[in-house]
């Protein structure tokens, strides 16, 4: 019987190692109870294939892999119910960055949803007022040097800069009231929504 040392195989996943593994990304990253479910999985089927390619006997490692799953949910559930991980704190805190990188509220609740928070908190989480949504369409303008920001303004600089925010999620009433904006008003706003 071979070691462990001379096969290079990890120990088996267990309950404490997983939650050791979760803290460890929880302190790197923020992530949401899907999120940190899904990195907690990858982690036993990695093992798994690991197991397998050394000889281990399949069946032996299907069932390990199987309560190393279940172990896996059960820890996010534990951090989730003691608050060390939140799809609430996570959605606020990822909506407050973008906001302030000037994203719209359709974009941002697209990326909560692919982060894996649920559509009721995204769209609640993403929703904003108008001065930010406004704020964050001035945000795109500028970086397009478009709109308010654009040395020459003709009819074709304004039907790319409207597809521009269409493109970014913005609706048509907000891409025209940004378009609207003056230069300085604009420069105000966007200061404003970074503060």
């Amino acid at each position: 019987m071979s070691t462990r040392a001379e096969t290079g195989l990890t120990p088996a996943p267990t309950e404490t190692n997983l939650r050791e593994a979760a803290l460890r990304h929880l302190a790197r990253y923020a992530a949401t109870e899907a999120r940190l479910t899904l990195i907690l999985q990858r982690r036993v089927a990695r093992w798994a294939r690991a197991a397998e390619a050394a000889g281990a006997p399949p069946d032996e490692v299907a069932e390990t892999a199987r309560k190393a799953r279940a172990a896996a949910t059960h820890v996010v559930a534990k951090l989730a119910e003691a608050g060390v991980v939140s799809d609430e704190g996570f959605a606020e805190a990822r909506v407050r960055r973008l906001r302030r990188g000037g994203k719209s509220a359709m974009a941002m609740r697209a990326h909560l949803l692919a982060r894996g928070v649920e559509a009721p908190l995204a769209r609640a989480a993403s929703e904003g007022d108008a001065d930010s949504e406004l704020a964050g369409a001035l945000m795109v303008l500028r970086r397009r040097r478009a709109g308010p920001f654009a040395e020459i303004v003709d009819p074709e600089a304004r039907r790319r800069a409207l597809a521009a925010l269409a493109r970014a999620g913005f609706t048509r009433a907000v891409a025209e009231a940004a378009l609207r904006t003056g230069r300085d008003d604009a420069e105000a706003r966007i200061a404003r929504l970074r503060e």
